[in-house]
């Protein structure tokens, strides 16, 4: 008598569960908070429009004034002419003694070597003294007076933005590694300069 109650139950007990497996749920229950579990899909480069309609502002761009993590403050300057005239009143902020310049010349070497040669005379493989596929000689960082003269906010102003054929590397180097290339150009214009100095005394 127990057995055929425990066959009799298990078969009952079967015949719901599958019942209950095959019934088609069709409402979702309840939701938390909806917002975070069905997001807006977004598409690049698509129209905002519908969300504007909706009282949604979305632009795809930073809210104006925020700095990304890593970064070291705001740069204050816009690529235009003012800012570029203004850029050389800022300062290196990073103590450039305590730079890593192998570190510094590495990311030269990958970002700027190509165009500015791993000697910074401009011959990079890009130009080989005008073998190579670009039409212009890149600036010479050494010899050059516009380069040896100029600011290291200027220079870090061209790294940002771009400057004449150079594109800027604002979105590939953050704002540390772009300050450490300019100190590294500048330690290496100090060392051209130093022995011209020596040679004159």
């Amino acid at each position: 008598m127990m057995k055929k109650a425990i066959i009799l139950t298990s078969l009952i007990g079967l015949v719901v569960a599958s019942i209950g497996c095959n019934e088609v749920r069709r409402d979702t229950g309840k939701v938390y908070m909806p917002d975070m579990s069905y997001s807006r899909a977004l598409e690049t480069y698509s129209s905002t429009e519908a969300l504007t309609q909706a009282g949604i502002h979305y632009n795809a761009r930073p809210v104006e004034g925020t700095v990304a993590r890593g970064a070291m403050g705001a740069y204050p300057f816009k690529n235009d002419s003012v800012g570029y005239a203004r850029s050389a009143e800022v300062k290196n902020p990073l103590d450039v003694a305590a730079v890593d310049m192998k570190e510094a010349e590495r990311i030269y070497l990958i970002n700027c070597g190509i165009c500015h040669g791993t000697k910074l005379d401009g011959n990079g493989p890009l130009w080989k003294g005008g073998d190579g596929p670009y039409p212009a000689a890149p600036r010479n960082l050494i010899t050059d007076p516009i380069a040896t003269n100029m600011a290291a906010g200027t220079m870090f102003h061209s790294i940002t933005y771009g400057k004449n054929l150079m594109g800027g590397y604002g979105s590939q180097l953050s704002s540390k590694q772009r300050w450490e290339i300019v100190a590294y150009i500048k330690a290496k214009q100090a060392e051209a300069a130093a022995p011209a100095t020596a040679a004159v005394n």
